[in-house]
């Protein structure tokens, strides 16, 4: 695609990048970089590793060459849970993963991902562009020699596929479920076992039993690793990942080398992605939930019961977590504070809006 066309493409995204960058920008046209990205996702994989390979391409082609990212998938270049650190060390200028993974790192990095019951998509952006969640970001990563941008979101995701009804809490009593994440930390205190697995791993370890149910993404993704072929009832809602970014991790020296200009473009280029993978998702997630219904699959809503002592449980965590360090208190105070008052708004508008259509 033509450099024109794709600046056509990101339409108003390039007047809101605003708050992440700089409007005086020095222009450097001679020097030019091959970029390695490695990612957590299968080669092209519908919108996770679609997302990727369009953010590569849209840096390639904004920069007109000058940067020029080669995108690598879950295990061509490193396996899909070792992104972090193979950023961080240099190994590859660029990454594109689930900040989730990184809770062996900091407890804080979770926040940046997905907190259970906590905000959704649009909130999740507002917070971390106008509610200072990408400075605290920052923050966070300059320790691991990481620069982050938000370069994703599936929005709400579903509450997983189940091989037994969940009728009540005791239900969850030694169910492995492959959950990352706080919400694994919710369903182990809920009784559960949580198991970390790549994506790519998921469909054989539950169709032998390694695990006995799985949250992936949604209808989109889910439907394309097959998981309605392996197990029976499919939970609703995603109490777990209510609106889960995807980041965008530099390695520090290679953004710091950067001119002002291809800063400004990589900056760009994520929010772009972070606008399209949101609309993609929500585009084929319907189409996909439709096939599921043709195929007699059974979509249940968990008992309010459930999830009322998950979200118990979630609170006391997210208390218990935010005492690791300051920049964990930090984090959790703003982005706690956030949601409180941006819940008032979402109740009288989305929410309310929601219920009369």
């Amino acid at each position: 695609m033509k450099r024109r066309n794709f600046l056509k493409t990101l339409g108003g995204s390039l007047a809101l990048t605003t708050p992440l960058i700089s409007k005086n920008v020095s222009s450097n046209t001679k020097n030019e970089y091959k970029w390695k990205m490695v990612t957590s996702w299968p080669k092209n994989f519908p919108g996770l590793g679609t997302g990727a390979e369009n953010l590569a391409n849209l840096i390639t082609n904004l920069s007109n060459n000058r940067i020029m990212v080669k995108v690598f998938g879950a295990n061509e270049l490193v396996p899909p849970l070792e992104v972090f650190d193979f950023v961080s060390n240099g190994g590859a200028e660029i990454g594109h993963s689930g900040a989730y993974y990184w809770k062996g790192k900091s407890q804080a990095c979770q926040f940046f991902s997905s907190v259970p019951f906590g905000l959704n998509a649009q909130e999740m952006n507002a917070w971390l562009y106008y509610g200072q969640g990408i400075e605290l970001w920052e923050k966070l990563y300059n320790s691991f020699n990481l620069i982050p941008r938000p370069a994703g979101n599936t929005g709400v995701q579903m509450g997983g596929w189940f091989n037994k009804k969940i009728n009540k809490v005791s239900d969850l009593q030694g169910l492995k479920m492959r959950i990352p994440g706080l919400g694994g930390d919710v369903l182990s205190r809920a009784g559960g076992v949580p198991v970390t697995l790549a994506g790519s791993e998921i469909f054989t370890a539950l169709q032998t039993g390694v695990i006995d149910a799985t949250e992936w993404v949604g209808p989109y993704n889910d439907r394309a690793f097959g998981l309605h072929k392996v197990a029976k009832y499919y939970y609703y809602p995603g109490w777990h990942e209510p609106g889960p970014s995807i980041e965008c991790i530099i390695n520090k020296q290679a953004y710091e080398s950067l001119p002002d200009d291809l800063k400004l473009i990589i900056d760009i280029s994520c929010k772009a992605i972070n606008i399209d993978m949101l609309s993609d998702y929500t585009a084929k997630n319907n189409l996909a939930l439709k096939f599921f219904e043709s195929e007699n699959i059974e979509i249940i809503k968990f008992p309010e019961d459930v999830l009322n002592k998950l979200e118990i449980i979630s609170n006391d965590i997210l208390k218990e977590i935010s005492t690791t360090d300051e920049i964990t208190k930090e984090i959790y105070t703003s982005y706690i504070k956030f949601k409180n008052d941006v819940s008032d708004w979402t109740n009288i508008s989305d929410a309310a809006y929601i219920k009369t259509r």
